[in-house]
């Protein structure tokens, strides 16, 4: 792995976590704002819970060294959902600023994924 790869990927993987980090505290205090915007949405408020912990378990997962299938499933887990945090908001027709931290974080997941050192993929052994 060149040098540049891995400035490349530390770069968006420690974003990537401090993003899911902090939306994943965010979601697991009850704040008024965040139980409103899940019910416009059309969710049930225990599904803040549900995403604060996952994301916060998926951090722990990429950030953690090993362990490839479980880095796969985070990345994956991460993609699903800011992917369908973008489509919920199109489909309730929000502002289009709304779309900018999921569609952020959805750069960073494959961005960090795309150039995870070999020592962090999953072993096809």
């Amino acid at each position: 792995m060149t040098k540049r790869n891995k400035i490349i990927y530390w770069i968006a993987t420690l974003w990537l976590a401090l993003g899911m980090t902090a939306t994943g505290i965010v979601q697991l205090i009850p704040m008024k704002e965040e139980a409103e915007m899940i019910q416009r949405l059309g969710y049930p408020l225990y599904f803040l819970t549900l995403l604060g912990v996952w994301k916060l378990l998926g951090v722990i997962a990429i950030l953690i060294p090993k362990f490839g299938l479980l880095k796969e499933w985070a990345y994956a887990g991460f993609f699903f959902a800011m992917s369908g945090a973008v489509v919920s908001h199109l489909a309730i027709k929000e502002d289009a600023s709304t779309l900018f931290g999921p569609l952020l974080l959805i750069f960073l997941t494959v961005v960090s994924w795309y150039f995870r050192p070999e020592n962090r993929k999953c072993s096809s052994n």
